[in-house]
């Protein structure tokens, strides 16, 4: 990709790579990787995964669109660890400060959402705990899967 990746996140990449076996790759899809975590509309990415969606992003000039450098829709120091199926939205982490964003095509992206990948991975902990206690309103264990309502 060609940005250096924050600590956090190469720990990460190293320990699980999400990304499926070639032979069950497919084009035609620009994510995939561990479907249904952290909810059923998304993915987190594997390393194949977040080089072709950043490909699919990063644009000559560092940022788009072009005319907005302070505010823009994507910056080619964001790489995405989590999206939907088509690319279309999902998280990315901040090769600039470590911080965590989202973005949602036709919507203003957000940054710093999360002071961190390791603040992110809290915020997931903290959502699981409520799903276990049976407190999460749109969730709950159901034979052993989760259910989102």
């Amino acid at each position: 990709m060609g940005v250096p990746l924050p600590e956090d996140l190469r720990k990460w990449l190293l320990q699980n790579n999400l990304d499926l076996p070639e032979e069950e790759a497919d084009d035609e899809v620009e994510c995939c990787g561990f479907a249904g975590f952290p909810d059923e509309g998304t993915f987190f990415l594997g390393i194949r995964a977040m080089e072709k969606l950043y490909a699919n992003r990063s644009r000559p000039g560092g940022f788009d669109p072009p005319d907005r450098p302070d505010n823009p829709f994507w910056r080619n120091d964001w790489v995405p660890f989590l999206s939907d199926r088509d690319g279309w939205a999902g998280k990315f982490i901040d090769v600039r400060d470590g911080r965590v964003g989202r973005w949602r095509v036709g919507e203003i992206t957000i940054t710093g959402e999360y002071a961190s990948l390791a603040r992110y991975f809290d915020s997931v902990a903290e959502m699981l705990t409520k799903v276990a206690d049976g407190s999460h309103p749109v969730c709950e264990v159901i034979e052993g899967r989760l259910h989102w309502s």
